[in-house]
């Protein structure tokens, strides 16, 4: 597949997955069109996670400025039908208007969606109405209700704190941004890892939750603090090296290891690398179009399984097609929307190396294609 074919093929799987959400929600009729059926007890918070999960993965390709023809138009569309949906999303009198107010889940998702925000500060954020964006003011602020437990949650509360900053909301806390980055300071393990709380887990967390959005809490208030500003290139060091282990954890034939809890949020668990490849911290020895080869494959193997979606287009629960007993108690159809985070890469425009270098090899297909290839270090 040649570059632009590649990134012809992540943008059509992309709206692939996110047309059936966006385009019911702009309309408003989410509720009444997306499947509740699995873990049914948590369908009351399916259609925020969908919707903001989502959001979050699309957010740089509606930013992006500078695209032409077909795609431009396309984003442009998108871009209308996502701040539609953010209207609908927060309309006390929308039939689709969404949960943020119950204690515990709303806070997860208010997070991913204030974290689109941030990722599309022109697109989105920038172009509100004053009653979308005072209604969405007080949605986010409804999540202050929960006291998020020592672990990733924190930053989640962190992160509601700075779409309401982005939004010009002048009570904003920064005690519960303070908090959390200082807290995961303390969590960390060594070698680009951070723990979800005082303990390490083999999971996910560290590219689902908590370096994506450490990473764009602390850039966006390093400009308020020097503290931040000082802490800002430590933390991204270690997410570089992050971001290498999980270029590296890519098998030859697109597979990678299904370590840990909410594995069936897919290739959204690659979302730190796809940010790296977004705001250009790979490491030098790591060329962004052997990752964009890498995620390819990744994204193509799960993809071309039968069972993935439904007959209407709506994801369904396990990694290779339905496999539901991959998943926990708290996973609806909603939350595996999360999988758009590997697509922030569509934020760079087409003439980027990361879109334009020629086909590459990732690591573990060069190692095993007998290429003398430079031995992996620890980030000491």
């Amino acid at each position: 597949m040649k570059d632009n074919e590649q990134r012809k093929y992540w943008l059509d799987t992309m709206l692939l997955i996110g047309k059936p959400v966006l385009e019911a929600l702009a309309e408003r009729k989410l509720k009444q069109a997306m499947p509740n059926e699995f873990h049914s007890d948590r369908s009351a918070f399916a259609h925020l996670e969908a919707f903001a999960r989502l959001a979050c993965g699309m957010a740089p390709w509606l930013e992006l400025e500078g695209l032409e023809g077909d795609e431009e138009q396309l984003r442009a569309h998108y871009a209308g039908l996502m701040l539609a949906a953010i209207a609908a999303a927060v309309d006390p009198q929308s039939p689709d208007y969404m949960e943020f107010r119950t204690e515990g889940q709303p806070l997860v998702d208010a997070a991913f969606l204030a974290h689109a925000l941030v990722r599309a500060p022109k697109a989105l954020a920038g172009r509100l109405s004053g009653e979308v964006k005072a209604n969405l003011i007080t949605a986010l602020k409804q999540t202050r209700r929960t006291a998020p437990s020592g672990s990733n949650w924190l930053l989640f509360s962190a992160m509601v704190e700075a779409a309401l900053y982005l939004l010009g909301d002048h009570d904003y806390d920064r005690m519960r941004v303070g908090y959390a980055v200082h807290m995961f300071m303390d969590w960390y393990k060594g070698d680009g890892v951070y723990g979800d709380g005082k303990d390490f887990h083999w999971d996910y967390y560290n590219s689902f939750v908590i370096q994506p959005m450490l990473i764009d809490v602390v850039a966006l208030f390093a400009q308020e603090s020097e503290q931040y500003a000082a802490l800002k290139p430590l933390i991204m060091e270690r997410a570089q090296r992050y971001a290498s282990v999980l270029e590296r954890s890519i098998a030859p034939d697109g597979t990678y290891p299904f370590l840990g809890r909410s594995i069936v949020y897919r290739f959204g668990a690659f979302q730190l690398l796809s940010q790296a490849a977004l705001q250009h911290f790979l490491e030098d020895s790591l060329p962004p179009a052997q990752v964009r080869c890498g995620l390819t494959a990744v994204i193509g193997r799960i993809m071309s399984f039968p069972g993935t979606m439904d007959d209407a287009g709506w994801l369904r629960p396990g990694v290779y097609g339905y496999q539901p007993e991959l998943a926990e108690s708290y996973i609806n159809t909603g939350s595996l929307y999360l999988c758009a985070a590997v697509f922030l890469p569509l934020g760079l425009l087409p003439s980027d190396p990361f879109w334009a270098g020629e086909d590459a090899k990732w690591t573990s297909l060069r190692i095993v294609s007998g290429e003398n290839v430079l031995r992996d270090h620890a980030l000491e």
